[in-house]
């Protein structure tokens, strides 16, 4: 959905309410915190779309329990902001939302974050058929020190203070990764077996040692990129290319992440590459939310 139809659909708040109830409950409202089917709609002017529980005498609307409740931002800002971070391919920062909706810059970055989190909570089914696993680094670029006498270039991926990532997508399919305190064979045999369908499965990765204790769980390629980056189906091409879109949000749009956010930002990316073939991004996302 673009953002011209967004104001033509939700063109004030009252708009946004009722679309935000016909997703949550349909025809059936019913109380958020109970259960209870038996509510009845209250009618204050000043406080659209609240309703009161008869069976734990509770007030609540469609934004309870959601990313949006409490919120004092309109509403309508909030569905742009998340048209906008979902048509963002490289991601959008604080600052750019800030300047498109009007907010100041820590109101945007509230925005984005609780937006981010509610794609964290998508959980997909295990990864199947051939699947690619790699690991990138997030972070700045390494400086040379300032009583460094040689040419030595700083360390790059493995070895650097970098934040490491670990991933894996199947072929035609979905992506998973996650921030990792470390890339050794203990932490990606976790990864890859909480996310991966090993008997349904080929994994392909790179010469890495950590990987070669999956070799005795499941099948398993490897790629020796000292010699070659494509044998036939053995490849991590398709992996490569999430990371490509990882590291454009780092370097075009955030600059910076803190640890304790690394995995939001991660959690963006595998979101918007795995709703990449849907039609109407815009109210999956919103159903996400009440799920």
């Amino acid at each position: 959905m673009n953002l011209l139809e967004m104001f033509q659909r939700f063109p004030d708040h009252e708009a946004c309410i009722e679309h935000l109830e016909t997703v949550r409950w349909g025809d059936e409202p019913s109380c958020p915190y109970c259960g209870s089917p038996d509510v009845a709609q209250k009618s204050e002017r000043s406080r659209i779309g609240r309703w009161n529980c008869h069976a734990c005498k509770s007030s609540f609307n469609a934004l309870s329990g959601t990313i949006f409740e409490k919120t004092k931002i309109p509403l309508q800002k909030w569905f742009l902001a998340i048209a906008l971070v979902l048509d963002a391919k490289k991601s959008a920062s604080s600052w750019q939302l800030s300047r498109n909706l009007d907010l100041n810059q820590k109101s945007a970055w509230y925005l984005a974050i609780r937006i981010r989190r509610a794609m964290a909570g998508k959980n997909g089914d295990l990864l199947r058929g051939i699947v690619e696993a790699d690991e990138c680094y997030v972070g700045g670029k390494p400086r040379k020190g300032n009583k460094r006498d040689d040419d030595t270039p700083s360390p790059r991926g493995r070895g650097t203070k970098k934040t490491p990532i670990i991933g894996a997508v199947a072929r035609g399919g979905d992506v998973v990764a996650e921030p990792a305190s470390s890339v050794d064979g203990e932490t990606l045999e976790r990864f890859i077996r909480r996310n991966v369908d090993l008997p349904a499965s080929l994994l392909v990765t790179d010469e890495h040692a950590g990987y070669r204790i999956l070799g005795a769980q499941m099948r398993h390629a490897v790629i020796k990129h000292a010699e070659r980056y494509v044998d036939g189906i053995v490849h991590t091409n398709t992996m490569e290319g999430f990371w490509a879109l990882v590291k454009r949000a780092w370097y075009g749009q955030h600059h910076h992440y803190t640890r304790k956010f690394t995995s939001l930002y991660i959690s963006e990316a595998c979101y918007k590459y795995n709703a990449r073939g849907r039609k109407d991004q815009f109210s999956d996302f919103l159903r996400l939310v009440f799920v």
